[in-house]
């Protein structure tokens, strides 16, 4: 395997640096989705790509057992040295450069002997519901086990470790409006004051507690009321609730609390409150024997002082779904610690490019080893 990690690297360079320099957001992945259908194609690759959406499946091998691969590829929508554009801050390109490494060199080794490996470059993670898209479309119902790959911030994992398992929380993203009656500056028994409302709300939200052995949230991360005339008191607002928890049973008792300080305030300020969900991300329900598996591929490639223990952080990341909506699947993601810093999701977050050689290794060892495991 190491000579053909030598002779691939040089590609898995360019590839990162090529989809680094052309990041796309959810559910605009067309480019993206171009470049790796051509790239993989060029390999001899069999591809699927949709008519409805971003995103492409590569297929090698055929029958059955059947072992996936999954990477995300958007980009996130953040201003940048004060111009909001496309960036992959999250790490979705590197993401997409260790899959393709993996499977290149998997190829160089003849893997699968037999079976059949599915490789999913599946659209709008960010969005929450790129997952669901590829379960809706059956991508996983012949997977038996399915593996994924986030790269880890400094905060969570040492340069050089890594992790054979993500725990990841549940979140839910809510898009709320405030609905009143504008007034004059001078005649504010007239109407409803919109930021006033909100701020009962914060408030009330500020308020919910669950399961204290559970971490969870739920604030605030956007209000936007009234315009330029500062004689009138806005009666509408908009605004943005980030819901979390570490297991899915509590969010759910959370979103009922948030509801339910919405509907409390509403009443109090005589204005309608309206929630939509505009986002949703499952908790992880990893598999013991695929993270077993994965520990071992972290063991063989860069020793066992170097393996980590399961991460539990609170991001999101809907990866989780698979398993969720389809418990057949067996699956874990592995969490490469890469000197990330100053964290996900900044503007000018950075990791040590050598990293990607490193999270190829673990893949293909972990995709080979499984095909072995279910071959006998």
């Amino acid at each position: 395997m190491k000579a053909a990690l030598e002779e691939i690297e040089p590609i898995i360079q360019e590839v990162y640096a090529h989809l680094h320099n052309h990041p796309e957001i959810s559910w605009q992945e067309i480019e993206t989705t171009r470049y790796l259908k051509e790239l993989l194609e060029k390999e001899g690759f069999a591809v699927e790509v949709f008519d409805d959406s971003t995103g492409l499946v590569a297929t090698v091998g055929s029958g059955k057992p059947c072992v996936g691969l999954r990477t995300d590829i958007d980009a996130l929508w953040q201003e940048v040295d004060g111009t909001f554009q496309a960036n992959h801050s999250c790490g979705h390109d590197a993401h997409m450069a260790m899959v393709v490494g993996a499977v290149l060199v998997l190829k160089k080794i003849g893997e699968p002997k037999s079976g059949r490996l599915k490789v999913l470059f599946q659209p709008a993670e960010e969005k929450g519901n790129g997952a669901l898209s590829f379960i809706e479309k059956g991508v996983v119902d012949d997977i038996d086990f399915l593996y994924g790959v986030h790269l880890r911030p400094i905060q969570e994992i040492g340069h050089g470790y890594s992790t054979p398992a993500i725990m990841n929380g549940a979140a839910r993203m809510l898009k709320g409006v405030i609905q009143g009656t504008d007034a004059h500056g001078a005649r504010p028994h007239q109407g409803q004051n919109a930021i006033e409302v909100m701020a009962l709300l914060v408030h009330a939200i500020r308020s919910i507690h669950v399961d204290p052995m559970v971490p969870h949230s739920a604030k605030m991360t956007m209000f936007q009321a009234g315009g330029e005339s500062a004689n009138i008191i806005p009666g509408t607002g908009v605004f943005s609730i980030d819901v979390r928890a570490q297991t899915n049973e509590v969010i759910e008792k959370l979103m009922v609390q948030v509801q339910k300080a919405a509907e409390s305030v509403a009443g109090l300020a005589g204005v309608q409150i309206t929630l939509e969900v505009t986002a949703e991300i499952a908790a992880a329900q990893v598999d013991e024997t695929a993270v077993e598996l994965m520990a071992s591929a972290i063991k063989e490639t860069v020793g066992g002082e170097f393996l980590a223990a399961p991460v539990v952080t609170p991001g999101g990341e809907d990866f989780h779904y698979y398993t969720l909506k389809r418990p057949t699947v067996k699956a874990t993601m592995l969490g490469l610690g890469c000197d990330l810093s100053p964290g996900l999701h900044h503007p000018k977050m950075a990791f040590n490019k050598g990293s990607l050689i490193t999270g190829v290794e673990i893949l293909a060892r972990v995709v080979a080893a499984t095909f072995e495991q279910l071959e006998h």
